[in-house]
């Protein structure tokens, strides 16, 4: 088994003086609330001196201190004797990258402490520690059910937060709907391929969460039985998102294929018309072949034989655009 790390040795800096000066500590990053016996740890981006500070407190297991400090961890919930280790993944839209990414929310249980740690800002984790901090009685309401109550919260606010971003996805695509019969088709494949890549990323995330939330629904260690149907509460709201996600895959890929339909359909077009002006120019290319050949032909140096070729030409091109145009192909 790895060994835990250490507290870093903090190096002397030197000063203006040319003295040199041990350098300051770094500070934990926690945020601690109280309320009704119950403690709420939230540590955001957690660092080495966090864990530092989290060793000193808890004695949990060194495979969960990794799984908190390392990436790309399934979702999971992991139960031991006097604690529950949860790792759930939520959809967090990143403004620098324009995609979205999946942030992990690492989650200790125990019967008087519930100690959560997003590995990046998770707006509804933040929100609602927020509001507990600022507002006594909404603390009092939160803490006093339990640690079972305070989790069923914090996921249900993180789980209900995927709904907006799939309202906002779901105007992309009926805004792509009503392009693609504007005639903006050759301009919204790019859209269509970004909407595409969001769904397979927020599915990509979702997928896997599924079973985990199952399970968490099963250990009922810090949840008493009337919270329940809480959980099974967002159990719903998790396939409701899925569902949805299914349906915005199958609406994407209905639009794609109509789209490329469209684009097929206008091509057709272009090349039925430059087919028709070329069938329609073959004769008179035809007859001013033979009458422009270096041998003798009837009325050779004749104006009026010129005339009457050139009405002859008139005649036949007329007579094909209508005809053509009777059939459709004009």
């Amino acid at each position: 088994m790895p060994s835990l790390p250490r507290p870093l040795r903090r190096g002397a800096r030197a000063r203006a003086d040319g003295v040199a000066r041990p350098a300051e500590p770094e500070t934990p990053n926690v945020e601690q609330l109280e309320a009704a016996g119950l403690r709420w740890i939230n540590i955001e981006r957690p660092r080495p001196v966090d864990r530092v500070w989290l060793e000193e407190r808890y004695d949990f297991h060194p495979l969960d201190y990794e799984d908190v400090f390392s990436r790309n961890q399934r979702p999971k919930v992991d139960e031991y004797e006097d604690y529950l280790f949860v790792v759930l993944h939520f959809p967090r839209y990143d403004k620098r990258l324009g995609r979205l990414n999946a942030a992990e929310l690492d989650v200790f249980v125990g019967p008087d402490f519930v100690i959560t740690l997003p590995n990046e800002p998770l707006q509804p984790l933040s929100y609602l520690f927020d509001r507990a901090e600022s507002d006594e009685h909404l603390r009092e309401q939160l803490f006093s059910k339990g640690a079972g109550f305070l989790l069923y919260k914090i996921v249900d606010d993180c789980v209900d937060a995927s709904f907006p971003m799939l309202a906002k996805m779901g105007n992309k695509l009926e805004r792509i709907e009503d392009d693609i019969f504007e005639g903006r088709s050759a301009e919204i494949v790019r859209d269509i391929s970004d909407v595409k890549q969001e769904i397979i990323n927020f599915r990509k995330i979702v997928r896997p969460q599924r079973q985990a939330l199952k399970d968490l629904e099963r250990h009922k260690r810090y949840i008493p039985e009337d919270l329940d149907v809480y959980f099974d509460d967002i159990n719903d709201a998790s396939e409701r998102v899925w569902d949805m996600l299914e349906n915005f895959k199958e609406v994407v890929e209905g639009l794609e294929s109509t789209n490329e339909s469209v684009l097929s359909h206008r091509t057709n077009d272009v090349l039925r018309v430059l087919t028709a002006f070329s069938v329609m120019i073959l004769p008179l290319t035809l007859i001013a072949s033979i009458w422009g050949m270096n041998v003798g032909v009837p009325g050779e140096a004749d104006t009026t034989a010129f005339w009457l070729i050139l009405g002859v030409m008139v005649v036949a091109l007329s007579a094909m655009a209508y005809w053509f145009r009777r059939r459709g192909f004009l």
